[in-house]
């Protein structure tokens, strides 16, 4: 099914206002096993029409957001009756809807707002229970189009609930993909783009039918597969059963609402002493919803000074091996499990840069020490890790290997 956003409002391209629509529409359609094939911005005013008309010509749907608001320049609908060549007129129900909007908010409905009541003929309205501006529905065929039409809102808590109640709908209705067609993302962490790729590429294409894809950030590949259900799932556990030890989630997940969550399940505690990371591992920890169930201390120690007052590092450690060591990760590790009580901690102490690496050590050297609490026994490890990709980066991979680290140990535990 070809389809197309167009985005309305200057402001999105005066940069006074971020599109997020185009981004959460794309996800959503994607949901249902659609793509979108063009997604176009265009300012308020005559561009409007002249978007809808081309992109009505070679899509079998439009999805337009913005544009139906009271004010002068919210010219959606009378762009839309332009472009198929119809009539605007007034929907009595759509009146009545405002009017009982106003009322329940104990305000005049000012005359200006009866146009929000308008549609094109023989189009359908889509109400909207959390504004005064209703969506339209164009089904295809309507005056010379082929091509259905969707207008939708443009504040988001509104777009997303019409869309939700009102487009899904009619978009799995008009498409005649099999029923079990749909998509599965599947995210993995320490693994790169390539090396997936080389390793697993031509298996996956072996499932006749099925549409592969990748999506890489800094210390995550997502698999997107595209098909049926049973190649969808005979794909999938063939990337799992290769990287498992990469292997986040297929829910859609975070990392850190992924690790938040199998801590829960164990009804395990969490504790970390960052140096390089500066509470980066922390805040996404403390991101997502439940996490003080799980998560009990975080040491800030950037200073040695903080690490031998707050975690007992051993200042002939420091002196010895440096702040940028095995030793010195694997007792701020232990320090922050035996201070917090928690049945796993971990430290991080490394060069984020750019400045400060020394030949031995150099920028996007970091150590990462972990302390597991099992029974009466207390087991320290650390490993070295180097991503020498500039100070953002150094602490996204960091608190990305962090959290792997992390997820891995639960199930060891």
């Amino acid at each position: 099914m070809r389809i197309e956003i167009i985005n309305t409002g200057s402001e999105l391209l005066l940069g006074s206002t971020i599109n997020t629509h185009g981004a959460w529409l794309g996800q959503e359609l994607l949901g249902l096993g659609l793509r979108v094939q063009r997604l176009v911005t265009v300012p308020d005013g005559d561009p409007i029409r002249d978007a809808l008309k081309e992109s009505i010509a070679v899509s079998d749907a439009v999805i337009v957001t913005g544009g139906l608001g009271p004010t002068s320049d919210d010219v959606t609908r009378e762009a839309t009756a332009e472009a198929l060549g119809v009539e605007l007129i007034e929907d009595e129900h759509a009146v009545r809807s405002l009017e009982a909007f106003f009322a329940k908010l104990g305000r005049p409905m000012t005359p200006s707002n009866l146009k929000q009541a308008q549609h094109p003929v023989g189009a359908d309205v889509l109400p909207n229970p959390n504004g005064t501006a209703p969506g339209v529905y164009v089904p295809p065929r309507l005056g010379d189009s082929a091509c259905a039409i969707f207008l939708l809102p443009g504040p988001p808590h509104e777009m997303h609930a019409m869309y939700h109640a009102e487009v899904a709908p009619r978009l799995k209705a008009l498409t005649e993909m099999p029923a079990d067609h749909g998509v599965t993302n599947i995210k993995f962490s320490g693994v790169g783009e390539s090396s997936f790729q080389d390793m697993l590429d031509a298996k996956l294409h072996e499932a006749g039918g099925l549409e592969v894809g990748y999506c890489a950030r800094p210390g995550e590949l997502d698999l997107r597969l595209i098909g049926s259900e049973s190649d969808r799932k005979t794909a999938a556990n063939l990337a799992i059963k290769t990287y498992p030890q990469c292997y986040v989630n297929d829910d859609g997940r975070s990392l850190e609402a992924t690790v938040v969550h199998a801590l829960t399940e164990k009804n395990l505690k969490l504790a970390l002493a960052e140096s390089c990371t500066g509470g980066r591992i922390s805040s996404r920890i403390t991101d997502v919803s439940g996490s003080s169930a799980v998560f009990t201390h975080g040491y800030v120690t950037y200073a040695n000074e903080a690490k031998v007052a707050m975690l007992g590092v051993n200042e002939a450690s420091l002196e010895k091996e440096g702040a940028v060591s095995e030793k010195v990760a694997q007792e701020m590790a232990e320090g922050a499990l035996r201070n917090s009580g928690a049945d796993i901690a971990l430290s991080v102490t490394g060069i984020a840069g750019p400045t400060g690496g020394t030949d031995e050590k150099p920028v996007g050297t970091v150590w990462i020490g972990i302390s597991v609490r099992k029974g009466d026994q207390i087991l320290t490890s650390a490993e070295m890790k180097f991503y020498p990709n500039g100070r953002e980066v150094f602490k996204r991979l960091v608190s990305q290997a962090v959290l792997m680290n992390i997820l891995r140990s639960t199930k060891e535990v």
